[in-house]
């Protein structure tokens, strides 16, 4: 279906579109943008697609005077760069083969050859320069009736690449309404097998996105549902997370993950290839120390605050009340409140005052310090410079 649509006139700026327009009368913007212009939300990237070979896209934007990199030739795929903006183009295309990860495309002229390869309906509309709506898949309406559909046949899509088996949750949480479609979800449990083809870092990224959307709660039953979460994480209880979301603790990806894993956290970082800061953000989650408790002294929680940094005993404090509250909690609350607002303590000695009081280099000077900084703590960590030293001297 074909239509004018209105669409363009949702546009802040469309001097570079309009400039590329010029250059490529036949190109169209395609994909989330066109979605997201329809569905009155802001658009971040403008991608557009186009008949001729990449190399000849290449050719006329350079000639025009455009500053083209060629991001993905490979691929059909250049961007253009217009007062700083990027703007992606990319070839019209066909899959000639696929395995589930990659596929072998080669370039087409027909649109609507292009839009039977893309993931589900609301994803391949395009929009061309006279502002007409190509819709060949029912993708309006879907986004009207806020379902979330494959093109065509969902299980030789998930076949073509595994990833959109958790891409359709990510989109059916953000665009969908109520139950998942049916018809994706079996075909999501049909090709579980092909989800251990993917790379972790791969599965990472699109789950820390869907810990990061709407609807979280209902998204994970789905996906637990059809067998999908079983599959990417180690022993998932999903009851676990409902209790910190319930909590209404801070979107935190990784906290979220380490909730939904906790008896099996430790395995995360090796799972999903996660960075070394986050599985040394895990390893302190997993550890359960220093103990908390929301009922602290001001001493306990300046020995909190020198032993821990702050936004680590925040994230812990999260955990503690989800596990033992799995609700809001104004005694938390007041936790977290009377921790931020203490300075943050510093024990005052450091090696230039064991050298001034005849400490040697060496092991000898951790020891020293070492004692000194205990009795601080011991103390609340309220001593001054002077008041350490003075201890020291008394108990040499």
């Amino acid at each position: 279906m074909t239509q004018s649509s209105g669409l363009l006139e949702r546009l802040p700026d469309r001097k570079g579109l309009d400039r590329i327009w010029s250059v490529l009368p036949e190109a169209r913007l395609v994909g989330g943008s066109v979605r997201d212009l329809l569905a009155g939300v802001p658009v971040h990237d403008l991608d557009l697609a186009n008949p001729e070979p990449p190399e000849e896209v290449q050719r006329r934007l350079e000639g025009a005077g455009i500053r083209v990199i060629p991001t993905g030739l490979s691929h059909g795929t250049v961007t253009a760069v217009l007062d700083s903006v990027p703007y992606e183009i990319t070839t019209l295309r066909r899959d000639e083969e696929t395995d589930g990860r990659h596929a072998v495309v080669v370039w087409t002229q027909d649109w609507t050859e292009d839009a039977a390869r893309r993931d589900f309906t609301i994803n391949a509309m395009s929009l061309d320069r006279h502002d007409r709506l190509h819709d060949y898949f029912g993708g309006q309406e879907d986004l009207k009736s806020r379902q979330v559909r494959f093109v065509g046949d969902a299980s030789r899509r998930i076949a073509e690449d595994a990833l959109r088996a958790l891409r359709f949750f990510r989109f059916d949480a953000r665009y969908g309404s109520g139950r998942p479609d049916t018809a994706a979800c079996e075909a999501v449990s049909e090709q579980l097998g092909l989800i251990g083809t993917l790379s972790a870092e791969r599965v990472a990224s699109e789950l820390f996105r869907i810990l990061l959307g709407p609807r979280l709660a209902e998204t994970i039953a789905a996906m637990e549902a059809v067998g999908l979460l079983q599959v990417i994480l180690p022993d998932p209880d999903p009851a676990a997370l409902n209790r910190l979301l319930n909590c209404g603790a801070p979107e935190n990806p990784l906290l979220r993950l380490f909730v939904l894993c906790q008896e099996s956290s430790r395995e995360l970082p090796g799972r999903l290839k996660l960075s070394n800061a986050d599985a040394a953000r895990i390893d302190v989650w997993a550890s359960g120390r220093p103990i908390l408790s929301p009922h602290m002294s001001d001493d306990d929680l300046r020995r909190l605050r020198a032993e821990q940094e702050l936004d680590q005993s925040l994230e812990r404090s999260w955990l503690h009340q989800a596990c033992l509250v799995g609700k809001p909690d104004s005694i938390w609350d007041g936790f977290r409140s009377r921790l931020q607002a203490l300075p943050q303590p510093c024990f005052p000695l450091s090696g230039k005052d064991a050298l001034a009081h005849g400490v040697s280099p060496g092991p000898g000077m951790g020891q020293w310090l070492k004692k000194g900084r205990d009795w601080w703590m011991a103390q609340g960590c309220l001593p001054d410079r002077a008041q350490c030293l003075a201890y020291l001297v008394a108990h040499p």
